[in-house]
């Protein structure tokens, strides 16, 4: 499936005790035809109010607190006989309440952000997380971000013309800086008014993709504390646009956007297969 150009793989392993590894995931992503950016593993929830149990893994094998565009992913394969409006996902970032408001588009509440150093995490950074310095500086990139953690961490960096940054190569350097232990995504956010961003992002563990839901939510949480953006925006992404919510009430971050079934298949048992001792 895709969300939003987000590509995603669902993997429904409910009603088995089978259980995905990294190398797994890996081999799933190189089997022919099964490239992605984020798969999705269901397994039976723990929870009898919840529809399924979640582990998203990157194509490079690690694990992702959240997906917001797989989530939305999810919800259609476990909606697909419309029956059901409303479900909820357990996920490593928490319960995921999904509510489906047209055939293939789908709201995700993502709970609050984390704003804490501590919490997002950061490296020594201290202090407030709206404005930190990039120490040290990367050559080529601003020298300023905004911290948010929306489940991943994430480094936003606001700038005149996301589309001239050079994505390849700062994607990299930024996602592995020492100022971030458990890695970073990376956001670079042109803000076109008080309810549009658009949006370029390098995943960690994933690359350039087009499209980052938890991006587009913490992107849309930076430009509010800056003072850029009003609490609902549109954020556009190369992969199409999502509408981000970032609700006063409860502190939630609201995340809308579409999601398109691309194919079905069946995984071939050798993927998985290991040698010997």
């Amino acid at each position: 499936m895709n969300g939003a150009g987000n590509e995603i793989v669902v993997l429904d392993l409910r009603g088995t005790t089978a259980r995905v590894t990294g190398e797994d995931a890996r081999a799933i992503g190189a089997a022919p035809g099964l490239k992605y950016d984020q798969l999705m593993t269901l397994y039976d929830a723990a929870d009898a109010g919840s529809a399924a149990s979640m582990k998203i893994f990157n194509i490079d094998g690690s694990l992702s607190g959240a997906c917001g565009n797989g989530t939305r992913c999810v919800a259609w394969e476990l909606m697909r006989d419309g029956a059901t409006r409303e479900l909820k996902l357990e996920s490593d970032g928490g319960l995921l309440q999904v509510t489906r408001d047209a055939e293939f588009s789908f709201t995700v509440d993502m709970g609050a952000p984390k704003l804490d150093w501590r919490e997002i995490p950061l490296t020594g950074a201290g202090g407030d997380t709206t404005r930190v310095a990039l120490e040290p500086p990367v050559v080529g990139a601003p020298t300023e971000f905004s911290a948010v953690s929306i489940g991943n961490p994430h480094a936003v960096f606001f700038v005149d013309d996301a589309m001239a940054v050079d994505l390849a190569r700062l994607g990299p350097r930024i996602e592995t800086h020492p100022m971030f232990p458990e890695r970073v995504n990376v956001s670079f956010a042109e803000v076109r008014g008080r309810d549009s961003i658009l949006l370029r992002v390098w995943e960690r563990g994933a690359g350039a993709t087009l499209a980052c839901g938890t991006a587009a939510c913490a992107t849309a949480v930076a430009g509010v504390r800056l003072g850029l953006t009003d609490r609902a925006a549109t954020v556009s992404l190369p992969g199409g646009d999502l509408r981000i919510a970032w609700r006063d009430s409860d502190d939630h971050v609201l995340m809308t956007g579409p999601v398109e079934l691309e194919f079905e298949t069946r995984l071939d048992p050798s993927i998985f297969a290991r040698p010997t001792a």
